[in-house]
């Protein structure tokens, strides 16, 4: 790896801390620390002395200082928080595709538990929570009041225990009690099937340590399964709440050319500066061989639809954006979730963690998509949402509380359908496909899945015009 990915290695970038987080680690650099402001610690010291003196209760040390700490990261943006020895351990887990708990993607909002996406294949998932949930009491406890690490350690426990939650739902009349039990959590994070001669459909659950070479594999198995090349290759990022930068990296770099810039960080210090391209230092673990030169030759070439909705946040974005940006790819769906910020993991001496805001992600274009996201090349709404029939409320990174604002003006931000727009003076093929009924819910892809549908439709286009070329 660069010097700066080193140091920045194993960065994280999934949408949420909660059941299935995937971040990484960074060591602390050296840096002479700013002053610090006398007058508002002598007001915080005085503050605890008070409730140390006064409160109704006794009240231990370590619990206001972590509160205090609680209260200090949580204030900075829905992605920063502070990671106890626990939680450090559980996130570790994580980013390996294995832990205990029900499978669900949640963050923070107003106090309570809100769902952004139940991890297919999982206790949540068969159960039917839906993404929009809103989580109010885990068992007896309300969920109001607690912090978003102390509703993830009571929604995980020992796999074949019980919880019941309590939810609310958009257009229920009252609260939902759901009983689910606990699991051991295996996230496949790569799935795919060749759905008929010539096209292939690969989805991507989550970017986990090897979701790279798990996309490989897949990629030389359909080639296989079809005895030579494809014509056509669609790419499910919907619903994929993020995980590894260096994942990110290499999926967007198994359709890319070599050297292709995917994806630039920019922070406040040198660290944060980033600009990462399609070369293996930028993608691959320490020892780790080169896992994308066993990439069939025909993956740099074939036409390629990218699904995405609003749950694809984070490292789905940054693939997304990169194949837009360079025109490897036509982005289908709806706009994406936002979440264009690097959280790092800074690990401290008494083995407990932070979980920092660092620098903001952007495009190979310059495009920030924080608070904004992914708009797709052609919109095609997912038949659920308009007849109702999930009754999840869709959420973004820009509707949650204390949100990283989005540092560009609105012109700099277009997309490549938009700039053909501006200076054709038409749009270059964006349109809106009314919906029909179908379901999102599955294992690999349903007939009915409308979205889908309609991406095999544009997929065989691509194909034929590309076989007109040649």
């Amino acid at each position: 790896m660069s010097g700066k990915l080193k140091q920045f290695s194993l960065i994280g970038l999934g949408i949420v801390f909660g059941a299935a987080l995937s971040l990484n680690f960074s060591a602390i650099a050296d840096r002479e620390p700013e002053p610090l402001p006398i007058e508002d610690l002598r007001a915080f010291t005085e503050i605890f002395g008070k409730i140390k003196s006064d409160y109704v209760e006794p009240v231990e040390d370590k619990k206001l200082i972590t509160e205090a700490i609680n209260g200090m990261l949580a204030g900075l943006d829905p992605h920063s928080s502070y990671l106890d020895m626990e939680a450090f351990k559980d996130l570790q887990v994580g980013t390996q595709g294995e832990f205990g708990g029900l499978g669900i993607e949640v963050g923070m909002e107003d106090g309570f538990v809100k769902v952004v996406s139940p991890i297919e294949d999982t206790p949540a998932f068969k159960a039917g929570v839906k993404s929009g949930d809103l989580i109010i009491k885990l068992d007896d406890s309300p969920v109001k009041g607690l912090t978003l690490n102390d509703a993830v350690k009571k929604m995980r426990g020992k796999p074949g225990t019980g919880i019941t939650l309590t939810i609310v739902r958009k257009g229920e009349a009252k609260p939902l009690v759901i009983t689910l039990t606990r699991a051991v959590i295996k996230i496949k994070s790569v799935k795919y099937s060749l759905v008929e001669p010539g096209y292939g459909y690969v989805r991507i659950t989550q970017f986990q340590e090897h979701t790279g070479e798990n996309l490989v594999a897949a990629l030389k198995d359909l080639g296989t399964q079809n005895k030579g090349s494809l014509k056509g290759l669609v790419l499910d990022l919907r619903n994929d709440p993020g995980g590894l930068l260096n994942t990110a990296v290499a999926v967007a770099g198994s359709f890319l050319k070599p050297g292709e810039l995917v994806v630039y960080t920019d922070g406040r210090t040198e660290d944060a500066k980033m600009r990462l391209t399609n070369n293996r230092e930028n993608y691959l673990r320490l020892g780790e061989s080169d896992y994308l030169k066993g990439l069939p030759a025909w993956s740099k070439s074939v036409p390629l639809v990218v699904l995405v909705n609003g749950g694809s946040a984070s490292a789905s974005e940054i693939v997304a954006g990169a194949l837009q940006d360079h025109r490897r790819a036509l982005i289908v769906g709806t706009k994406s979730f936002g979440k264009g910020s690097v959280q790092t993991i800074l690990p401290l001496n008494n083995g407990t963690a932070i979980k920092l805001t660092t620098a903001r992600y952007y495009t190979p274009n310059g495009r920030s998509i924080q608070a904004k996201g992914i708009t797709p090349d052609i919109v095609v709404e997912e038949g659920t949402v308009s007849t109702g029939e999930t009754g999840g409320l869709e959420i973004r990174e820009a509707d949650l509380d204390k949100h990283l604002s989005n540092s560009q003006e609105p012109e700099v931000t277009k997309t490549p359908a938009e700039a053909d727009r501006d200076t054709k003076g038409k749009a270059s093929g964006k349109k809106d496909v009314k919906p029909e009924e179908g379901e999102t819910g599955r294992e690999i892809v349903r007939k009915n899945d409308f979205q889908f549908n309609q991406a095999l439709t544009l997929l065989k286009g691509l194909a034929l015009l590309q076989d007109r070329k040649q």
